[in-house]
């Protein structure tokens, strides 16, 4: 089912293009008795290898698939695109009655690709997206064929001590993050050039805020420790092919977690983007489409 927005204040003609391409499908996932309406964007192949397997692209935190609005149409130019929004963020359902962890959205981007691809496919994370593919790609080996980690998110940082703290305080954290001039600092920081960090990318990231249970759902994947969850052991045991995809200047992760993952994946091979921060995907979308086109 199609979802509708209102594209009167885009101006921006790549914002307005996915936005009308985004769906929902109803997802069994084992979390729930109900089924969970995910919301997904699918893009057909345009005229290049239709049989390869299909490019599945998963967003960071507190985004959605509308992240990849300058990405996916340049794969598509030579594979089928997918999108999918995570359990817990963008406009996916968050009912009250499921756990947000790591090993919940798992299990839904799991049901979801069966549900919805249900063939292989190459994993491109972004930021921690990337966390997510790795997890998904080893916990469901048959799903992918190889990874692109967009300045991932790596291994765990150390103990969660984020779950002991009071669940008013994951709430009023997450109230923090829905203020504007808040989000437009991350935004700004995102970037190299800030002149990306306008009023069309403000509402793009801005735009899943309304949807039922977005604070609550945020506050307890904080609280549960987030995407906390892979160690290096685990992470070296990754035989895909594995491509780094970083920008040089990226203000959020920093850049000394590029040569680690590196370090840690067998087969991988790390391609830096110059005038780039932590988003390449959206600051440099055609360098970036052709990195992973051309490595691939």
């Amino acid at each position: 089912m199609p979802l509708s927005f209102d594209t009167t204040p885009f101006t921006d003609r790549d914002s307005i293009n996915l936005l009308q391409r985004i769906q929902t499908q109803p997802v069994a996932t084992g979390l729930r008795t109900s089924l969970i309406t995910t919301a997904f964007v699918r893009w057909p192949c345009a005229v290049g290898e239709v049989d390869a397997p299909p490019f599945l692209l998963i967003h960071g935190f507190d985004s959605s698939v509308v992240e990849f609005r300058r990405l996916m149409p340049l794969l598509a130019q030579h594979r089928e695109v997918w999108a999918i929004d995570l359990l817990g963020f963008g406009f996916t359902e968050r009912p009250r009655d499921v756990p947000y962890t790591a090993a919940s959205l798992n299990a839904h981007l799991q049901a979801a690709w069966k549900a919805l691809i249900n063939r292989p496919v190459v994993l491109v994370g972004a930021s921690m997206g990337g966390a997510a593919a790795m997890d998904l790609a080893l916990t469901y080996p048959d799903i992918a064929t190889a990874l692109v980690l967009l300045d991932s998110a790596g291994p765990a940082r150390g103990p969660n001590f984020s779950r002991f703290l009071p669940p008013g305080l994951g709430q009023l954290a997450a109230e923090i993050l829905r203020n504007p001039g808040v989000r437009q600092r991350i935004s700004r920081q995102a970037y190299f050039d800030p002149s990306f960090a306008n009023e069309d990318a403000a509402r793009c990231a801005a735009l899943h805020l309304t949807c039922p249970n977005w604070r609550g759902a945020l506050a307890a994947f904080t609280r549960s420790g987030g995407y906390n969850v892979l160690n290096q052991r685990q992470i070296a045991q990754l035989d895909l092919p594995t491509l780094l995809i970083w920008g040089e200047n990226d203000a959020i992760l920093g850049t000394a977690l590029a040569a680690k993952l590196q370090g840690l994946i067998p087969n991988s091979a790390l391609k830096w983007i110059e005038c780039c921060g932590h988003v390449p995907h959206l600051e440099q979308a055609q360098t970036t489409a052709e990195l992973i086109v051309n490595s691939l």
